[in-house]
């Protein structure tokens, strides 16, 4: 139990393991050896093995114990049999115990297993083997259960490696090869197969099909994929045949670094085991010098017995880990990744969010609304010049302008020098012609006199367009509000918290129009990164701040803020280094349930450890007035820990309505 403790505090050690990898481990529950997250014990051998081995030994030393019991009932003058049943059951159930006991001793620690350790031993020095032998199975099975609890990285790590095959088909000269994974260098191509997961992240270069995202993003609908379209491993091709350009490995892969924060998520730390891992080195002594008080005042050894044994502080100890681990996994269900576990904490302590616009509160895909030429220019010249000046340049303006083109069956020019101003607009010559296309400010900026009807472009992001100096016109563009957005900020409002604001580099009639759609309290437009982060570090001031963007371009706003939510970082190395707190998809409705999530399992820890208190302190005083028998205590540690196990697993199925939602959506 020791071990268990550790696992919950979060002891880590930095070792190689077996294979050869080097990691950041937790201590392992069963034998005090640090676990490789991918599936090796940190000196050869294999953790799953050592459970299956205490297994083993309760089985076995319990059927013995049980035997004891058969044989004076049914057999009373076989009393040999009988009480030699009883010794070797209650020997076999107590030496995994003893012997753990002894080895922490061995390393300078004194933990929990010392109490069960001197229990059993007490129990067995006063020849009530029958009593020694339940005692341990008891203890012996809280141990098994504590060892599956506490190892849910490790467990989670194995569930995810499952998702990504070991060989697949490299295409060379046009054939098929059968080859290992860790075989493939970037750049080569592979062929996926319906019903396959794809092995590495990489490009579609041929093909089209449907791909389940779910592993990865959360998302209940698969979604279509065809040429230029990126792919992850760990998903899984459902429908077309599909040629595929690597173009990540191993670790770097979307699933690698999903793997890599589901172990820093279980390996941290919150607040409450802290204050556990703080006082856990005294609280064994504490135990036995009462036990030796007990001892010196009742001389009676069952109750010094069944204090030890009902002292020792699964159920506390687990409180915590039991519910971080169900809600991480809950939280990963959903395409919710957590760097640390104090961050899923602190999400239900936020009473603010700050919203960037583009791709977060909007869809982020802007198109052509209004088109208004000046003098005797007509629309088509117009868009003609726009979309040829901006069709080198990868901006959502552009997008839009050449999207709107093609609709339009306009035959674009072929442009000479091509300069694009990042945030402010593009520079080229075509047909002898120098054209510029972007922002007012920026083109007054160059000398360019902009005259026009400011009030007639209200509610829309503006480029104009210039040839030879003379401006020809401007263009509007509108990006539309997701259709989840009002729900989430309802959601939120509902939720208790108390502002929701919006930040934006776009101009004031655009960022006040989606403003007053959403009902925000407060937003910011024309904003720079710069200007991002100053308003959030004003909030900050009054609340305690959530910012969520896109991961790109607001990354020091995700910094800034208290916490950071990265939207849609699935294949985005920005978006999950840069936010405390990354969705792997851009539905919104994530996050409300995400502070959902996050004071449902406060609550859950809250309840855990009240119970566990009232189970271990109410048996200790059960225990010292002689209200209890060692037996009892044993059967009420290990439902205890049950109990405890059982009220934590509730978090795993939070957020299973918004999947039955998005599936009748």
């Amino acid at each position: 139990m020791a071990d268990a403790l550790e696992m919950a505090t979060g002891h880590i050690h930095d070792e190689h393991c077996a294979c050869g990898h080097h990691h950041n481990h937790s201590h392992d529950q069963e034998e005090g050896r640090p676990a490789c997250p991918c599936g090796h014990d940190a000196v050869g051998g294999v953790g799953h093995d050592r459970t299956m081995g205490k297994i083993s030994f309760a089985l076995l030393g319990g059927l013995l114990t049980a035997n004891s019991f058969l044989l004076d009932a049914l057999l009373p003058r076989q009393t040999f049999a009988s009480m030699f049943s009883a010794i070797l059951g209650a020997f076999i159930l107590a030496l995994p115990i003893i012997f753990t006991a002894i080895r922490d001793l061995v390393n300078g620690k004194v933990y929990m297993n010392e109490l069960v350790a001197l229990a059993i031993l007490a129990a067995l020095a006063g020849g009530d083997f029958q009593t020694a032998g339940i005692i341990a199975f008891f203890l012996l099975v809280s141990i098994i259960i504590e060892s599956r609890t506490a190892s849910g990285a490790q467990r989670s790590i194995e569930e995810l490696i499952k998702l990504t095959p070991n060989r697949t088909r490299k295409i060379v000269n046009g054939q098929e090869i059968e080859c290992e994974v860790t075989e493939l260098v970037l750049g080569e191509t592979i062929r996926i197969r319906p019903g396959e997961n794809f092995p590495v992240d990489g490009e579609i270069i041929s093909g089209e099909s449907t791909v389940n995202q779910a592993s990865i993003t959360g998302e209940s609908m698969p979604v279509e994929k065809a040429v230029g379209d990126d792919v992850f491993a760990g998903t899984q091709n459902l429908t077309g045949q599909i040629d595929m350009k690597v173009t990540k490995l191993g670790e770097d892969t979307t699933l690698g670094r999903v793997k890599s924060m589901i172990l820093a998520a279980e390996s941290s730390r919150t607040p409450m085991v802290r204050i556990i891992d703080r006082y856990a080195a005294y609280y064994t002594p504490t135990v036995l010098m009462l036990a030796g008080l007990t001892w010196f005042v009742e001389k009676d050894m069952q109750r010094v017995i069944t204090l030890m044994v009902i002292a020792c502080p699964c159920a506390i100890v687990l409180a915590t880990p039991t519910a971080v681990v169900a809600a991480v996994a809950a939280a990963a269900r959903l395409g919710i990744l957590i760097k640390n576990v104090s961050h899923l904490e602190l999400a239900g302590r936020i009473t603010a969010f700050v919203f960037d616009k583009t791709g977060t509160l909007t869809d982020g895909m802007l198109s052509v609304v209004k088109l208004t030429p000046f003098g005797k220019i007509t629309s088509a010249e117009l868009l003609l010049t726009a979309a040829s000046a901006d069709r080198h340049s990868n901006h959502p303006t552009a997008k839009a302008l050449l999207q709107l083109a093609s609709e339009a069956g306009i035959t674009l020019r072929e442009t000479g020098e091509f300069q694009e101003v990042p945030g402010k607009g593009v520079i080229t010559e075509f047909d002898g012609a120098h054209c510029m296309v972007g922002r007012a400010a920026w083109l007054r900026s160059m000398k360019i006199e902009i005259a026009g009807d400011e009030a007639a472009s209200e509610g829309m992001s503006v480029v104009y367009v210039v040839r030879d100096n003379v401006v020809l016109g401007w263009i509007g563009f509108r990006d539309k509000i997701r259709s989840e957005s009002p729900r989430m900020i309802e959601d939120l409002r509902k939720l208790g918290i108390r502002r929701c604001s919006m930040v934006t580099g776009d101009r004031e009639s655009v960022a006040e129009s989606v403003s007053a759609a959403l009902a925000l309290d407060d937003h910011r437009s024309e904003c720079l990164p710069e200007g991002k982060v100053e308003y959030v570090e004003e909030s900050k001031k009054r609340y305690r701040v959530a910012v969520v963007g896109d991961g790109v371009n607001d990354a020091p706003a995700l910094t800034a803020g208290d916490l950071g939510i990265a939207m849609g970082a699935i294949g985005s190395d920005v978006a999950i280094n840069s936010a405390s707190i990354a969705l792997m998809t851009n539905d919104l409705r994530r996050i409300p349930m995400l502070v959902y999530l996050s004071r449902k399992s406060r609550g859950i820890i809250n309840q855990n450890l009240v119970f566990g208190m009232l189970m271990v302190f109410g048996g200790m005083i059960l225990s010292v007035f002689g209200w209890m028998t060692p037996i009892w205590a044993a059967v009420l540690h290990t439902c205890s820990t049950l109990l405890i196990i059982f009220n934590s697993a509730r978090l795993v199925r939070t957020g299973e309505d918004l999947t039955l939602e998005e599936n009748r959506d």
